[in-house]
C-alpha cells in the first residue's frame, strides 16, 4: 500500500514560489446587471488551500479564464491578485465554447467523473470529448511554459488535467511536476472501462509526485499502473513508480479545512438570524431541532436515498414529525449535462412528497434551498444543527464532513462509509449510503444519543479534524518530492 505522509511535514518543503494549475480560478470578474465589472472569490477546498500558500510565497496561478469579463482586465491574460491587495499572478487560460463542452462538460465530467466514481453506467465517451480535452491539455501546458521560471515548480490539480503534465515534461525535461487527484481513483476492474487509460495514465506519470485523499487510492492508483503498464515497475511498499526516465511517488495526503477560519466564523455567527433567513420566520421555532445536509447537486451525492431515509424515518416514528426539520442546502453544478438537470428535478421532487405527506400547517418536515450562503452564513447554519447527513455514494474526501464538526455547538455526524472523510475521521455514525433503512437508524440514532456519547464523538471529530488542517497539506506534498 502507497505509504501515507507525516502530519508533521513543515512549512520549509514549500517552495519560495511556484505555479499552480486548475480548472477553476481562485478569482473571477464578472459583469453585473448594470454593466459593472465584480469580482468574485471561489469556494471551496481546493481554494481555501492555495489561496493563503499563493499570497505568502508568490508564483503564478494557471486556470481557466470563466467569468465573463476575465480577459477584459487581464493583460495577455494576466491579472495581479487578490486585487485589494496583489500577491500573485492569475495566468487565465481562455476557452472557446466548444472547448468547455468537450473538455468540461463532456470528457472530465461525462467520461473521468463517472468513472472514478466507479459508476460506468453514466460514462459517454463520445470521441469529440476526448479530442477537445486533449486539446485543452495542451493549452494549459502552453499557459504553464509561458509562466513558470527555471526551477518553479508546478502542482496540477484534479481531474480535469491529467495529460498536462507530459506535456509540461516534454518542453521541461527537468522541472518538479506535482499532481494532486482530488476524487476517487477506481480500481482495475473500473479504470478498464476508460478507452483512454493509457494515455491517462501516462500523462499522470510525468510526476514527481502524485497525491489522494487516502491510502487506499493510491493503492488502487499502483494497481491500475501495474496492470495496464507492463514496462513499469511498481514498488507498493514505497509508493513509488519506475517506468522509462520517470519516477513518481504515489502518496496519501488527506485535504483538510481551515480549522481556525471556520470555528472563528461559526462563533461570529447570528444562529438565531441564520435559522430564521434560512427557514422562514414562520418555521424557525428554535423548539424545533435542525438536521442538515450540504451538497452541490450531483448524483454521486445520494440525496435521494437519504430523503427516503428520512421519510422512512416519519413513517415508523410518528413523535418525530414535527420535532426536527431537514435543512437541504443544495447548490446547482453542471447544468449544461442532461443528467445533471434531471437529477436536480427527482431531488425536488421527492422533497415535495415528503413534505406534501408529512407536513403540516405550523411542521414543514424538509426545507430545501439553493440560495446563495456566504461562508459564515454557512457556519452559522452548521452550528444551528444538531446532526448533519452525510451520505455520498462515493467522494474524494468531502470537506462539509471537516467544516460541520468544527463549527457546530453540539452536533452528530452522520457520514457515508464510502466518503474519503470516513477514512479520517473517528466518532461520526456511518453507513452504507445505499442502505436507506440504515440511514434512518443513524439518523434516528443521533438525535437520541445521550448527552455524554454526543460529546465524545463530537470531540474525537473535533481532533481528527484538527490534525487534518488545510495549513500542513501543501506542506506534506512538496515534503514527498524531497524524499525520491
Amino acid at each position: 500500500m502507497a505509504p501515507e505522509l507525516s502530519v508533521s511535514a513543515q512549512d520549509g518543503a514549500v517552495p519560495d514560489s511556484l505555479v499552480v494549475v486548475s480548472n477553476r480560478e481562485p478569482y473571477s470578474h464578472e459583469r453585473d446587471d448594470d454593466g459593472e465589472i465584480r469580482v468574485q472569490s471561489a469556494a471551496g477546498g481546493l481554494t481555501s488551500a492555495l489561496d493563503p500558500v499563493m499570497q505568502s510565497r508568490g508564483g503564478t496561478w494557471v486556470a481557466w479564464g470563466s467569468g465573463d469579463a476575465d480577459m477584459a482586465v487581464a493583460d495577455e491574460g494576466i491579472v495581479e491578485v487578490p486585487p485589494s491587495d496583489p500577491r500573485y499572478d492569475l495566468k487565465r487560460v481562455p476557452l472557446s465554447e466548444a472547448a468547455v463542452q468537450g473538455y468540461y462538460y463532456g470528457y472530465a465530467n461525462q467520461v473521468l467523473w463517472p468513472l472514478c466514481h466507479e459508476d460506468t453506467g453514466r460514462m459517454w465517451a463520445e470521441p469529440a470529448y476526448w479530442d477537445q480535452y486533449r486539446a485543452v491539455n495542451e493549452q494549459f501546458a502552453e499557459a504553464v511554459d509561458t509562466v513558470a521560471d527555471a526551477g518553479q515548480p508546478v502542482w496540477f490539480q484534479d481531474y480535469h488535467l491529467a495529460l498536462a503534465p507530459r506535456l509540461v515534461r516534454e518542453r521541461r525535461p527537468d522541472a518538479t511536476l506535482l499532481q494532486f487527484w482530488h476524487i476517487p481513483w477506481p480500481a482495475p476492474s473500473v479504470f478498464r472501462h476508460c478507452p483512454h487509460s493509457d494515455a491517462l495514465l501516462d500523462g499522470l506519470l510525468a510526476c514527481d509526485v502524485i497525491g489522494f485523499h487516502t491510502a487506499g487510492y493510491a493503492e488502487q492508483f499502483l494497481h491500475c499502473v501495474d496492470s495496464a503498464l507492463p514496462a513499469a515497475t511498481v514498488d507498493t511498499d514505497s509508493g513509488t513508480v519506475t517506468r522509462g526516465g520517470d519516477r513518481t511517488r504515489v502518496v496519501a495526503n488527506p485535504l483538510g479545512i481551515d480549522v481556525g477560519g471556520v470555528r472563528d466564523r461559526a462563533r461570529a455567527a447570528d444562529v438565531a438570524s441564520i435559522r430564521e433567513t434560512v427557514l422562514g420566520g414562520s418555521r424557525s421555532d428554535t423548539s424545533v431541532r435542525l438536521a442538515l445536509g450540504v451538497e452541490r447537486l450531483d448524483y454521486s451525492k445520494g440525496i435521494p436515498e437519504r430523503i427516503e431515509a428520512l421519510a422512512h424515518l416519519w413513517d415508523r416514528r410518528p413523535d418525530l414529525q414535527g420535532e426536527f426539520t431537514y435543512v437541504q442546502k443544495a447548490s446547482r453544478t453542471r447544468e449544461g449535462i442532461a443528467a445533471y438537470r434531471r437529477y436536480r428535478a427527482d431531488v425536488v421532487d421527492a422533497v415535495e412528497r415528503v413534505n406534501d405527506r408529512f407536513g403540516t400547517d405550523d411542521w414543514q418536515p424538509i426545507v430545501y434551498t439553493e440560495a446563495k450562503l456566504d461562508n459564515e452564513t454557512l457556519a452559522g447554519l452548521y452550528r444551528a444543527a444538531e446532526v448533519a447527513v452525510v451520505t455520498p455514494h462515493r467522494d474524494g474526501m468531502n470537506l462539509v464532513a471537516h467544516e460541520y464538526p468544527v463549527a457546530c455547538a453540539d452536533g452528530v455526524l452522520v457520514l457515508s462509509e464510502l466518503a474519503g472523510a470516513a477514512t479520517h475521521l473517528d466518532g461520526a455514525l456511518t453507513v452504507n449510503p445505499h442502505d436507506i433503512e440504515a440511514i434512518a437508524d443513524a439518523i434516528e440514532r443521533a438525535l437520541e444519543l445521550d448527552e455524554a456519547e454526543t460529546s465524545d464523538r463530537l470531540s474525537r471529530l473535533q481532533h481528527s479534524v484538527e490534525t487534518l488542517d488545510s495549513s500542513q497539506w501543501v506542506a506534506r506534498q512538496f515534503s514527498a518530492r524531497e524524499s525520491l
